[in-house]
């Protein structure tokens, strides 16, 4: 059965992902693509919607990102979203222009219910804007269906021929009934059936990868972190011991995770593979050793991981395909989707250097969101403790140790954050918060411990409120469970004197530190 599509075409908005994210919630298959994606490209996907996404340009200027008139002809419904919604506008004969009283932020909005696009939606309801410029003359053939007190088109349709826009933003979660807007045009105006779920996805991906490897052999990059441990499973259950899992401990991972990795994967786990446990701590060090650049740090990171895999294959002997646990957030943000810049060079999407000797490479979970990754975990049986731990950066800690990397410092923030992910249990937040973890800052600074003074490292604690890892706020911690990790670091952890608490959201900030 062929899978329905929603395309969603992306003009450079920070929320792309986010559309996404929210189309699949309503089991509708969603890919993004750049606005520069060919056309003929777009109507071969045969696409059930299309969505236009926001983007930082005004439409009218020269420059500025577009679409031809052709992609409002093909008979496809498509939504605008804020830039999209201007856009539309602007190529079918509408006017945008600068507005007099620009909006930002929690706006109550008055909705036409009348419209397919807000059924069920309240008649006022709030939503999150983010304009200077508004639709000042509808393109004919629309009508204006959702207005606000300083922009008298926030919303408007021309329902003959399936074509919505939208000033605001639906998919952020300060649209409360967003959700409910982007089920009403991916389920009924579009007329997909919902099918995209994860049940068939681990049956259809069992079969597909059990076709592609045939009797080859199969190398595993595992890392012992959600994606990489799903992929693994999702391969053993496929193809069995032509598996082999290589799992480098790089030296950076978090305290006793090496072993704890062993013990589940290792010749006394539940699962039918190889699995190869490669020491390199020192090896990594090494390679690290005076660099401070975040960047260069990631890419040396994933360099040497390349090697030691290559290393491991010739070990092994021939090998055909290598699996990675890339994730579609890591494919959009390392440049190959959408118009985002490049975030993270460290998951080697894409394919590997010439001189890595493997036919062909899997990403089994390519496609998918990192919940979208748990609920197959789930499905496939992986126990909840391992499905629902903490995210973890391929280049771990070092990108949680700002400035150069040591054993030392390794050793420091790996005991700090040991001591706030059990404090975090057992206050019973561990299943609420989404991502928390201690970072390493590059600053020292005096204090006094017992008659000494000291001079020494300061740990900042990380910990936020998220769905989808896009957009992110920071989590409110009860102020005595942040005294008791404090107190436990400085006196347990020997080279820290302070502890920060960072409350920077995403964005402006990443969710890691580096």
């Amino acid at each position: 059965m062929k899978k329905e599509l929603v395309v969603v075409i992306d003009f450079g908005g920070q929320y792309n992902q986010l559309v996404a994210r929210r189309v699949r919630e309503c089991n509708v298959y969603c890919e993004i693509y750049s606005y520069k994606t060919d056309l003929d490209k777009i109507k071969a996907m045969d696409p059930k919607g299309i969505i236009l996404t926001g983007g930082p340009s005004s439409c009218y200027e020269e420059g500025a990102a577009t679409c031809s008139e052709e992609l409002f002809n093909l008979g496809i419904p498509v939504l605008g979203l804020c830039y999209g919604a201007q856009l539309m506008s602007h190529v079918l004969g509408g006017r945008v222009e600068r507005a007099a009283v620009r909006e930002y932020g929690r706006t109550e909005v008055k909705v036409d219910k009348t419209s397919a696009l807000f059924a069920d939606v309240s008649e006022n309801t709030i939503c999150w804007m983010s304009h200077f410029d508004y639709i000042s003359k509808l393109a004919p053939g629309f009508r204006a269906v959702a207005s606000t007190e300083n922009c008298p088109v926030a919303a408007a349709e021309c329902a003959e021929r399936k074509l919505y826009a939208i000033q605001f933003h639906p998919e952020v979660l300060h649209t409360t009934e967003g959700s409910k807007m982007l089920y009403n045009f991916v389920r009924n105006i579009c007329g997909c059936c919902g099918d995209w779920r994860m049940d068939s996805f681990v049956e259809e991906s069992v079969k597909a990868i059990r076709e592609k490897v045939g009797s080859g052999k199969v190398l595993c990059a595992l890392s012992g972190g959600v994606d990489s441990s799903v992929a693994a499973v999702l391969l053993s259950k496929a193809v069995g011991e032509q598996l082999t899992c290589v799992f480098v401990d790089h030296g950076l991972l978090r305290k006793d995770e090496g072993d704890e990795v062993e013990a589940i994967f290792g010749p006394e786990g539940n699962y039918d593979l190889n699995f190869i446990r490669v020491n390199a701590q020192e090896r990594f060090y090494n390679k690290l050793a005076g660099e401070t650049a975040p960047e260069t740090k990631r890419k040396i990171i994933g360099e040497e991981f390349i090697r030691v895999f290559e290393e491991e294959a010739k070990k092994i002997g021939a090998v055909d395909f290598l699996v990675q646990g890339t994730i579609y957030p890591d494919v959009v943000e390392s440049g190959l989707g959408g118009e985002s810049a490049v975030i993270k060079s460290h998951h080697n999407v894409g394919g590997l250097p010439d001189c890595v000797d493997f036919k062909e490479i899997i990403e089994p979970l390519r496609d998918l969101f990192k919940d979208e990754v748990r609920k197959v975990g789930l499905e496939l049986g992986i126990p909840e403790k391992l499905v629902f731990r903490q995210p973890f950066p391929g280049p771990g800690l070092g990108v949680r140790i700002i400035g150069d990397v040591t054993a030392e410092k390794v050793r420091i923030v790996q005991e700090a954050d040991a001591i706030y992910r059990e404090e975090i249990a057992n206050a019973g937040l561990d299943r609420s918060i989404n991502q928390y973890f201690a970072a390493l800052t590059n600053m020292r600074s005096v204090g006094v411990m017992g008659d000494e003074r000291t001079y020494d490292y300061a740990i900042a604690l990380r910990a936020v409120h998220t769905i989808d890892f896009m957009t992110a706020e920071a989590a409110e911690i009860p102020f005595a469970v942040l005294q008791t990790v404090m107190s436990r670091i400085i006196n347990e952890v020997r080279g820290v004197n302070r502890v920060f608490y960072d409350l920077t959201s995403k964005p402006p900030g990443t969710i890691e530190f580096e």
